[in-house]
């Protein structure tokens, strides 16, 4: 692929007819400079040939500065290949008052001047490449480009002028600042993420493969239809489909319809799968000491399946209703759910505990594809403590930190509290009731609400 270097709008560019103007007055200065000098150091008449010497020099800096007034630093239009019409243009007119980020990515032939004549349509627009990711293929490559455009400037127009230039299967999309991060930066802090928390792995795939759906299917028996044998160690790529071997077994499945993957794109994922994978479970390990109205301490911190016993000791103390409304199923079976629910593998786990280490509260905050559900389950002797209002709260933070654009929680009409949590947010809510069952959808448009409950030195 051919380099192309380009100057930046507004550079100055010198004419060489005020180089020569410059040069000779900058050479009639310094002699006669010379001259006053010999004459001072050899003549008797020093300080009026000094007075003469100054009155030359500030002649020769006015007529630079008048000079240099007159003619600018732009050189004409017909020595630069302007295009016809431009003359009359004003600052305005070339520069729209606002300007709009696009990520735009299209496959160009693997020859020398291809990548030049993509540039050269956009800068026919207006249009300043900001970076620029190169995806290699078979027989052509792939071009990322970041860019910043007039915000008069369509979509349309640009597919177009990219096409005319020799891309094809073009897609382009609306950007923001957050594009603006270079992508080593970008994948660097993306695995860092990764290796602090299990639980980042599917947004860090999110993230690195843009608008995607991912999901992890357990571990099938040996021989069985889905069985994890079936996916090769380094992975599948198939078009707009990655199949990867989940780190404690299983397959991870990453879909994007709209747009195939590349084999880069496929070598990142399987090299972030793998750090994850050499890792093993991990969490934060930290925990924050908060007061409840009665004046009673408790703990919130990350759980994991290290926590697994705690959580069933409290299923056993739940009562069946209360059960019932959290898991919407037979009661004997929320044991099960446990494992699947504190793996850090499919989302985040929350636990309250009281000063004697009992868990009393579980909050989970679940990767469902595109999609996360936040679930809430306190003991019955401590409901209506404040203590589900602070899980919600603090999920919902979650949430918003890494990027999700709405939470939703499966309930009952007949469960007030969590009704009046959700409600609590004062966040945009989507209500659908469908047999009996309440899904409550909070758009996460605005920033969440703080915690309520006050932290304890």
């Amino acid at each position: 692929m051919t380099d192309v270097t380009r100057a930046k709008n507004g550079r100055p560019v010198h004419h060489w007819r005020r180089d020569v103007v410059e040069l000779a007055a900058l050479f009639t200065a310094v002699a006669v400079a010379d001259a006053v000098a010999n004459l001072i150091g050899h003549g008797p008449d020093g300080p009026t040939l000094l007075l003469v010497s100054a009155v030359a020099l500030i002649a020769t800096a006015a007529f630079h500065t008048w000079w240099a007034r007159r003619h600018g630093h732009a050189p004409p239009a017909d020595d630069t290949g302007a295009r016809p019409g431009t003359a009359g243009r004003t600052a305005a007119d070339e520069v729209s008052p606002r300007s709009a980020l696009w990520r735009l990515r299209t496959t160009v032939r693997d020859e020398p001047g291809s990548l030049a004549a993509l540039c050269t349509a956009l800068a026919g627009h207006r249009v300043d490449i900001l970076s620029l990711q190169t995806h290699p293929l078979g027989d052509g490559t792939v071009d990322e480009f970041l860019l910043r455009a007039p915000g008069s400037l369509a979509a349309g127009e640009l597919t177009r002028a990219v096409s005319l230039a020799g891309g094809t299967g073009t897609w382009i999309e609306r950007a923001d600042a957050h594009d603006l991060v270079d992508a080593p930066t970008r994948i660097l802090g993306l695995a860092t993420r990764t290796a602090l928390d299990a639980a980042e792995l599917p947004l860090a795939l999110r993230q690195l493969l843009g608008r995607c759906t991912i999901r992890q299917l357990p571990a099938a028996p040996a021989g069985s239809a889905g069985d994890a044998g079936a996916v090769p160690a380094e992975g599948v790529l198939e078009d707009t489909v990655l199949r990867l071997r989940a780190p404690e077994g299983g397959v991870i499945t990453v879909e994007r319809p709209y747009l195939p993957f590349t084999p880069t794109e496929f070598a990142r994922a399987r090299a972030l799968v793998e750090l994850d994978s050499r890792l093993g479970p991990r969490i934060p390990r930290g925990q924050d000491v908060l007061t409840l109205p009665e004046g009673n301490a408790i703990t919130v911190h990350r759980a994991d399946t290290g926590d697994l016993e705690a959580a069933k000791e409290m299923h056993e103390r739940c009562s069946a209703r209360t059960l019932a409304m959290r898991y919407h199923g037979p009661v004997g079976d929320a044991d099960r759910y446990l494992s699947h629910l504190l793996s850090p593998r499919f989302g985040r786990t929350l636990a309250v505990r009281t000063t004697s280490g009992r868990i009393v509260g579980l909050g989970h905050l679940l990767w469902d594809g595109d999609e996360t559900e936040v679930a809430l389950l306190v003991e019955d002797t401590w409901q209506r403590r404040g203590i589900g209002t602070e899980l919600l709260g603090r999920l919902v933070a979650m949430a918003a930190e890494a990027g999700c654009e709405s939470v939703y929680a499966v309930t009952q009409s007949s469960n007030t509290g969590m009704v009046a949590a959700m409600r609590g947010l004062g966040l945009p809510l989507d209500y659908q009731i469908e047999e009996g069952t309440l899904v409550i959808t909070a758009r996460l448009e605005a920033a969440p609400v703080a915690t309520g409950l006050p932290a304890r030195d």
